[in-house]
Protein backbone atom coordinates (compact mmCIF):
# COMPACT_ATOMS: atom_id res chain seq x y z
CA UNK A 1 0.00 0.00 0.00
CA UNK A 2 1.25 3.46 -0.90
CA UNK A 3 1.07 5.57 2.23
CA UNK A 4 0.77 9.30 2.70
CA UNK A 5 3.76 9.18 5.05
CA UNK A 6 5.90 7.75 2.23
CA UNK A 7 5.92 11.25 0.72
CA UNK A 8 6.86 13.23 3.82
CA UNK A 9 10.08 15.19 4.26
CA UNK A 10 11.53 17.72 6.70
CA UNK A 11 11.43 21.33 5.51
CA UNK A 12 12.78 24.22 7.60
CA UNK A 13 10.09 26.95 7.53
CA UNK A 14 12.60 29.60 6.48
CA UNK A 15 13.01 27.83 3.12
CA UNK A 16 9.39 28.56 2.14
CA UNK A 17 9.79 31.44 -0.31
CA UNK A 18 7.72 34.47 0.69
CA UNK A 19 8.42 36.47 -2.47
CA UNK A 20 9.72 35.81 -5.98
CA UNK A 21 13.37 36.06 -6.96
CA UNK A 22 14.38 39.60 -8.05
CA UNK A 23 14.29 38.44 -11.69
CA UNK A 24 12.18 35.55 -12.93
CA UNK A 25 15.02 33.59 -14.53
CA UNK A 26 17.40 34.11 -11.60
CA UNK A 27 15.79 31.26 -9.66
CA UNK A 28 17.93 28.20 -9.07
CA UNK A 29 17.41 25.06 -11.12
CA UNK A 30 18.02 21.55 -9.80
CA UNK A 31 18.43 19.12 -12.70
CA UNK A 32 17.41 15.49 -12.15
CA UNK A 33 18.36 12.97 -14.80
CA UNK A 34 16.29 9.81 -14.59
CA UNK A 35 19.19 7.73 -15.88
CA UNK A 36 21.80 9.10 -13.44
CA UNK A 37 22.18 9.32 -9.69
CA UNK A 38 23.91 12.69 -9.39
CA UNK A 39 22.16 16.06 -9.52
CA UNK A 40 23.16 19.27 -11.25
CA UNK A 41 22.72 22.75 -9.77
CA UNK A 42 22.21 25.67 -12.15
CA UNK A 43 20.30 28.92 -12.61
CA UNK A 44 16.95 28.78 -14.36
CA UNK A 45 18.19 30.64 -17.43
CA UNK A 46 20.64 27.74 -17.95
CA UNK A 47 17.68 25.60 -19.02
CA UNK A 48 18.72 26.52 -22.57
CA UNK A 49 21.68 24.16 -22.24
CA UNK A 50 19.33 21.22 -21.62
CA UNK A 51 17.13 21.80 -24.65
CA UNK A 52 17.81 20.54 -28.16
CA UNK A 53 16.28 21.40 -31.54
CA UNK A 54 12.95 19.63 -31.90
CA UNK A 55 12.02 19.72 -28.21
CA UNK A 56 8.40 20.68 -27.60
CA UNK A 57 7.57 22.65 -24.45
CA UNK A 58 3.92 22.65 -23.39
CA UNK A 59 2.88 25.60 -21.21
CA UNK A 60 -0.35 26.32 -19.33
CA UNK A 61 -1.75 29.68 -20.44
CA UNK A 62 -4.28 29.98 -17.63
CA UNK A 63 -4.51 33.37 -15.95
CA UNK A 64 -5.10 33.89 -12.23
CA UNK A 65 -8.26 35.80 -11.41
CA UNK A 66 -8.54 38.01 -8.30
CA UNK A 67 -11.10 35.63 -6.79
CA UNK A 68 -10.78 36.54 -3.11
CA UNK A 69 -13.65 38.88 -2.27
CA UNK A 70 -14.33 40.77 0.95
CA UNK A 71 -17.88 42.01 1.43
CA UNK A 72 -20.91 42.17 3.70
CA UNK A 73 -24.28 40.51 4.07
CA UNK A 74 -26.91 42.80 2.62
CA UNK A 75 -29.39 42.50 5.51
CA UNK A 76 -27.08 42.57 8.54
CA UNK A 77 -23.85 44.15 7.35
CA UNK A 78 -21.90 41.19 8.71
CA UNK A 79 -18.51 40.77 7.10
CA UNK A 80 -17.85 37.82 4.79
CA UNK A 81 -14.95 36.50 2.74
CA UNK A 82 -15.68 34.60 -0.46
CA UNK A 83 -13.28 32.54 -2.59
CA UNK A 84 -14.41 31.61 -6.09
CA UNK A 85 -13.50 28.01 -6.90
CA UNK A 86 -14.98 27.23 -10.31
CA UNK A 87 -17.70 28.36 -12.66
CA UNK A 88 -20.70 26.01 -12.73
CA UNK A 89 -23.00 28.06 -14.96
CA UNK A 90 -23.65 31.50 -16.37
CA UNK A 91 -22.36 33.92 -13.70
CA UNK A 92 -22.72 31.07 -11.19
CA UNK A 93 -19.76 29.78 -9.18
CA UNK A 94 -18.91 27.23 -6.56
CA UNK A 95 -17.38 29.24 -3.71
CA UNK A 96 -16.01 28.99 -0.21
CA UNK A 97 -17.50 31.38 2.34
CA UNK A 98 -16.12 32.46 5.71
CA UNK A 99 -17.71 32.36 8.23
CA UNK A 100 -19.67 29.68 6.36
CA UNK A 101 -22.06 28.65 9.11
CA UNK A 102 -23.64 32.11 9.05
CA UNK A 103 -24.26 32.27 5.30
CA UNK A 104 -27.33 30.21 4.44
CA UNK A 105 -28.92 29.78 1.00
CA UNK A 106 -30.90 32.87 0.15
CA UNK A 107 -28.35 35.26 1.66
CA UNK A 108 -27.48 38.30 -0.48
CA UNK A 109 -23.87 39.53 -0.43
CA UNK A 110 -22.45 42.89 -1.48
CA UNK A 111 -18.88 43.63 -2.61
CA UNK A 112 -17.13 46.86 -3.59
CA UNK A 113 -19.97 49.11 -2.44
CA UNK A 114 -22.37 47.36 -4.78
CA UNK A 115 -20.19 46.94 -7.88
CA UNK A 116 -20.66 43.20 -7.42
CA UNK A 117 -23.47 41.36 -5.65
CA UNK A 118 -24.25 37.69 -5.13
CA UNK A 119 -27.05 35.44 -3.99
CA UNK A 120 -26.19 32.17 -2.25
CA UNK A 121 -28.21 29.43 -3.97
CA UNK A 122 -27.25 26.22 -2.20
CA UNK A 123 -24.69 24.32 -0.16
CA UNK A 124 -22.22 21.82 -1.64
CA UNK A 125 -21.34 18.39 -0.28
CA UNK A 126 -17.83 19.67 0.52
CA UNK A 127 -19.21 22.46 2.71
CA UNK A 128 -18.98 25.27 0.18
CA UNK A 129 -21.74 27.22 -1.51
CA UNK A 130 -23.08 27.85 -4.99
CA UNK A 131 -23.63 31.55 -5.67
CA UNK A 132 -24.99 33.59 -8.57
CA UNK A 133 -23.28 36.93 -9.21
CA UNK A 134 -24.82 40.17 -10.43
CA UNK A 135 -22.84 42.99 -12.05
CA UNK A 136 -22.66 45.35 -14.99
CA UNK A 137 -20.11 45.01 -17.77
CA UNK A 138 -17.27 42.46 -17.77
CA UNK A 139 -17.03 40.03 -14.85
CA UNK A 140 -13.25 39.95 -15.19
CA UNK A 141 -13.05 43.75 -15.03
CA UNK A 142 -15.35 43.88 -11.99
CA UNK A 143 -13.22 41.25 -10.23
CA UNK A 144 -10.12 43.27 -11.02
CA UNK A 145 -11.70 46.26 -9.26
CA UNK A 146 -13.10 44.54 -6.16
CA UNK A 147 -11.14 41.31 -5.72
CA UNK A 148 -7.70 40.19 -4.61
CA UNK A 149 -5.43 37.44 -5.91
CA UNK A 150 -5.59 34.58 -3.38
CA UNK A 151 -1.95 33.80 -2.65
CA UNK A 152 -1.22 30.32 -1.26
CA UNK A 153 -1.79 29.98 2.49
CA UNK A 154 1.92 29.52 3.20
CA UNK A 155 2.77 32.93 1.71
CA UNK A 156 2.41 35.39 4.57
CA UNK A 157 4.03 38.42 2.92
CA UNK A 158 1.98 40.78 0.80
CA UNK A 159 3.06 40.66 -2.84
CA UNK A 160 4.41 44.04 -3.95
CA UNK A 161 3.98 43.32 -7.68
CA UNK A 162 0.84 41.20 -8.32
CA UNK A 163 1.96 40.47 -11.90
CA UNK A 164 4.72 38.26 -10.48
CA UNK A 165 2.00 35.73 -9.61
CA UNK A 166 1.18 35.48 -13.33
CA UNK A 167 3.25 33.81 -16.03
CA UNK A 168 4.40 36.10 -18.84
CA UNK A 169 2.24 34.04 -21.22
CA UNK A 170 -0.97 34.01 -19.12
CA UNK A 171 -3.89 34.50 -21.52
CA UNK A 172 -7.06 32.71 -20.40
CA UNK A 173 -8.68 33.95 -17.14
CA UNK A 174 -10.03 31.25 -14.85
CA UNK A 175 -7.52 30.09 -12.22
CA UNK A 176 -7.47 30.63 -8.49
CA UNK A 177 -3.75 29.77 -8.38
CA UNK A 178 -0.81 30.18 -10.74
CA UNK A 179 0.91 27.36 -12.67
CA UNK A 180 4.07 28.18 -10.75
CA UNK A 181 6.62 26.26 -12.83
CA UNK A 182 5.99 28.82 -15.55
CA UNK A 183 6.72 31.84 -13.34
CA UNK A 184 10.45 31.52 -14.06
CA UNK A 185 10.20 32.29 -17.78
CA UNK A 186 10.83 35.73 -19.24
CA UNK A 187 9.77 36.81 -22.70
CA UNK A 188 13.44 36.99 -23.66
CA UNK A 189 14.11 33.45 -22.45
CA UNK A 190 11.15 32.11 -24.42
CA UNK A 191 12.50 33.83 -27.54
CA UNK A 192 15.92 32.26 -26.94
CA UNK A 193 14.32 28.83 -26.54
CA UNK A 194 12.59 29.17 -29.91
CA UNK A 195 15.78 30.43 -31.53
CA UNK A 196 17.47 27.27 -30.27
CA UNK A 197 15.04 25.22 -32.34
CA UNK A 198 12.60 24.17 -29.63
CA UNK A 199 8.90 24.97 -29.92
CA UNK A 200 6.47 26.25 -27.29
CA UNK A 201 2.77 25.36 -27.51
CA UNK A 202 -0.13 26.17 -25.16
CA UNK A 203 -2.76 24.30 -23.21
CA UNK A 204 -5.13 25.66 -20.59
CA UNK A 205 -5.96 24.04 -17.27
CA UNK A 206 -7.76 26.24 -14.75
CA UNK A 207 -6.42 25.59 -11.26
CA UNK A 208 -8.78 25.57 -8.28
CA UNK A 209 -7.89 26.41 -4.71
CA UNK A 210 -8.31 22.72 -3.90
CA UNK A 211 -4.84 22.32 -5.38
CA UNK A 212 -3.64 23.20 -1.85
CA UNK A 213 -5.95 20.66 -0.20
CA UNK A 214 -3.83 18.16 1.73
CA UNK A 215 -4.08 14.39 1.43
CA UNK A 216 -5.67 13.32 4.73
CA UNK A 217 -5.96 9.56 4.22
CA UNK A 218 -2.97 7.32 4.88
CA UNK A 219 -3.87 5.04 1.94
CA UNK A 220 -3.36 7.54 -0.88
CA UNK A 221 -5.43 5.47 -3.33
CA UNK A 222 -8.49 6.57 -1.34
CA UNK A 223 -7.80 10.27 -1.95
CA UNK A 224 -10.15 11.96 -4.40
CA UNK A 225 -8.96 14.81 -6.60
CA UNK A 226 -11.07 17.85 -7.44
CA UNK A 227 -12.09 18.27 -11.06
CA UNK A 228 -10.41 20.95 -13.14
CA UNK A 229 -11.35 22.26 -16.58
CA UNK A 230 -8.86 22.07 -19.43
CA UNK A 231 -8.64 22.93 -23.10
CA UNK A 232 -6.18 21.69 -25.73
CA UNK A 233 -6.06 23.59 -29.05
CA UNK A 234 -6.05 21.54 -32.23
CA UNK A 235 -2.62 22.93 -33.15
CA UNK A 236 -1.18 21.81 -29.81
CA UNK A 237 -2.58 18.29 -30.09
CA UNK A 238 -1.15 17.98 -33.61
CA UNK A 239 2.26 19.28 -32.49
CA UNK A 240 2.43 16.89 -29.51
CA UNK A 241 1.35 13.86 -31.54
CA UNK A 242 3.78 14.74 -34.33
CA UNK A 243 6.67 15.15 -31.84
CA UNK A 244 5.92 11.80 -30.24
CA UNK A 245 5.68 10.11 -33.62
CA UNK A 246 9.08 11.52 -34.60
CA UNK A 247 10.75 10.59 -31.30
CA UNK A 248 11.16 14.18 -30.10
CA UNK A 249 10.75 15.15 -26.45
CA UNK A 250 7.50 16.51 -25.06
CA UNK A 251 8.43 18.66 -22.05
CA UNK A 252 5.57 19.64 -19.74
CA UNK A 253 6.02 22.97 -17.96
CA UNK A 254 4.40 22.26 -14.61
CA UNK A 255 2.27 19.54 -13.09
CA UNK A 256 -0.86 21.16 -14.55
CA UNK A 257 0.47 20.70 -18.09
CA UNK A 258 1.32 17.09 -17.19
CA UNK A 259 -2.21 16.37 -15.97
CA UNK A 260 -3.75 18.12 -18.94
CA UNK A 261 -1.77 16.12 -21.51
CA UNK A 262 -2.14 12.79 -19.73
CA UNK A 263 -5.86 13.28 -19.18
CA UNK A 264 -6.41 14.10 -22.85
CA UNK A 265 -4.47 11.09 -24.17
CA UNK A 266 -6.34 8.17 -25.62
CA UNK A 267 -5.39 4.51 -25.16
CA UNK A 268 -2.78 4.78 -27.91
CA UNK A 269 -1.18 7.80 -26.24
CA UNK A 270 -2.45 10.29 -28.80
CA UNK A 271 -3.57 13.62 -27.37
CA UNK A 272 -7.13 14.56 -28.30
CA UNK A 273 -7.89 18.25 -28.85
CA UNK A 274 -10.83 20.00 -27.23
CA UNK A 275 -12.29 20.88 -23.86
CA UNK A 276 -12.80 18.60 -20.91
CA UNK A 277 -12.35 18.26 -17.19
CA UNK A 278 -10.21 15.91 -15.18
CA UNK A 279 -9.78 14.52 -11.71
CA UNK A 280 -6.75 12.46 -12.74
CA UNK A 281 -4.61 11.57 -9.70
CA UNK A 282 -1.08 10.56 -10.70
CA UNK A 283 1.01 8.67 -8.15
CA UNK A 284 3.78 6.02 -8.34
CA UNK A 285 2.73 3.15 -10.52
CA UNK A 286 1.14 5.39 -13.13
CA UNK A 287 2.37 4.81 -16.69
CA UNK A 288 2.93 8.08 -18.52
CA UNK A 289 1.58 8.12 -22.06
CA UNK A 290 2.74 11.52 -23.35
CA UNK A 291 5.24 13.40 -21.19
CA UNK A 292 8.98 12.77 -21.65
CA UNK A 293 10.40 15.50 -19.41
CA UNK A 294 9.01 17.86 -16.80
CA UNK A 295 9.73 21.25 -15.31
CA UNK A 296 8.30 21.80 -11.84
CA UNK A 297 8.73 23.66 -8.56
CA UNK A 298 9.31 22.07 -5.14
CA UNK A 299 6.05 20.91 -3.59
CA UNK A 300 4.55 20.51 -0.14
CA UNK A 301 5.22 17.33 1.84
CA UNK A 302 2.58 14.62 1.33
CA UNK A 303 0.92 16.60 -1.49
CA UNK A 304 -0.61 15.17 -4.66
CA UNK A 305 1.87 17.28 -6.66
CA UNK A 306 4.84 15.65 -4.96
CA UNK A 307 3.25 12.25 -5.61
CA UNK A 308 2.96 13.11 -9.31
CA UNK A 309 6.62 14.09 -9.53
CA UNK A 310 7.58 10.91 -7.65
CA UNK A 311 5.60 8.88 -10.16
CA UNK A 312 7.63 10.43 -12.97
CA UNK A 313 11.15 10.11 -11.57
CA UNK A 314 10.83 7.57 -8.75
CA UNK A 315 9.95 8.24 -5.12
CA UNK A 316 13.37 7.52 -3.65
CA UNK A 317 15.20 9.67 -6.21
CA UNK A 318 12.81 12.60 -5.75
CA UNK A 319 13.00 12.48 -1.96
CA UNK A 320 16.80 12.35 -2.24
CA UNK A 321 16.68 15.38 -4.57
CA UNK A 322 14.48 17.21 -2.09
CA UNK A 323 16.94 16.38 0.68
CA UNK A 324 19.73 17.81 -1.45
CA UNK A 325 17.66 20.95 -2.11
CA UNK A 326 17.06 21.43 1.61
CA UNK A 327 20.76 20.94 2.37
CA UNK A 328 21.75 23.53 -0.24
CA UNK A 329 19.06 25.99 0.90
CA UNK A 330 16.91 26.02 -2.21
CA UNK A 331 13.70 28.07 -1.95
CA UNK A 332 10.49 26.04 -1.86
CA UNK A 333 6.89 26.20 -3.11
CA UNK A 334 5.14 28.75 -5.35
CA UNK A 335 7.74 31.54 -5.33
CA UNK A 336 10.65 29.13 -4.92
CA UNK A 337 13.18 27.50 -7.20
CA UNK A 338 12.65 24.96 -9.97
CA UNK A 339 13.47 21.37 -10.86
CA UNK A 340 14.00 19.99 -14.35
CA UNK A 341 13.48 16.24 -14.72
CA UNK A 342 14.87 14.78 -17.96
Amino acid sequence: MLKRSDFDYELPPELIAQEPAPERDESRLLVVRRDREDFEHRLFRDILEYLVPGDLLVVNETKVLPVRLFGVKERTGGRVEVLLLRAVGSNTWEVLVRPGRRVAPGTRLVFGEGLLQAEVLSRTEAGGRVARFFFEGSFEEVLRRVGEVPLPPYVKKRLAAPERYQTVYAREPGSAAAPTAGLHFTAELLTAIKERGAAVVPVVLHIGLDTFRPVRVEDITLHRMHREEYFIPEETAEAVNRARGEGRRVIAVGTTAVRCLEAAADKRGRVVAGAGDTDLFIYPGYRFKVVDAMLTNFHLPCSTLLMLVAAFAGREKILRAYGEAVRLRYRFFSFGDAMLII
